[in-house]
């Protein structure tokens, strides 16, 4: 199953401005859900800012952060898309976009220039976002005998679950959601007392 209790997410859009020998980096933090809307936010702020010099970014997806892309946009290789990265990474995010906007001030900063440059200006902007801890729930699908509910329903307020009814004549059935640190209590304990199985769906 899954290694971690939590993940770390930003409740709100934020933005700061670094400034580094003339150039000026304007960073975004975006809460997002998934591919699409990054590109959605990207390309807003490609309509913004036309005539930045460059709009690098990095994003990171889902409880494990396995799913992550960077872009350099122009910059030369890994010198903007990574640093972004590694800032994400540093805070422990998920679920989030950084686009760090350039004004190039007329004075080369070189690889280490800039990777700096980028890597600070993310920096101070996830620094002052709101941030917020989740639960990482497991999603389970559980047909019982009509009769049985009420324990599965007394089961799910003892730890904290959640229930979906699904519409069924013949049995009771629900999606149940359980956090991730008391599946195994919950499922003991309907197991052992009343023999309901579990077919097991996902991470929620």
């Amino acid at each position: 199953m899954f290694a971690l209790n939590t993940y770390s997410i930003i409740t709100a859009p934020q933005t700061s401005v670094y400034k580094s020998k003339g150039s000026r980096f304007m960073a975004f933090a975006i809460p997002i859900k998934n591919e699409e809307e990054a590109k959605k936010e990207i390309q807003k702020l490609k309509q913004t800012y036309p005539d930045a010099s460059h709009h690098c970014y990095a994003y990171v997806l889902n409880f494990d952060k396995q799913n992550y892309r960077t872009n350099d946009d122009g910059e030369p290789a890994n010198t903007a898309g990574n640093p972004i990265l590694r800032q994400i990474q540093k805070h422990d995010l998920t679920n989030i976009l950084v686009v760090v906007v350039r004004y190039f001030g007329g004075t080369l900063l070189g690889v280490s220039g800039l990777i700096e440059a980028y890597g600070k200006a993310a920096d101070e902007c996830l620094a002052i976002c709101e941030k917020s801890v989740k639960l990482i729930f497991e999603k389970y699908e559980i047909c019982c005998e009509y009769g049985l509910e009420q324990e599965i329903y007394k089961a799910c307020k003892q730890f904290n679950g959640l229930i979906h009814v699904i519409e069924n004549q013949d049995l009771f059935c629900a999606e149940i959601k359980i956090p991730l640190p008391m599946v195994e209590g919950f499922k003991s304990l309907l197991q052992k007392n009343y023999k309901i199985q579990f077919k097991y769906i996902g991470i929620a």
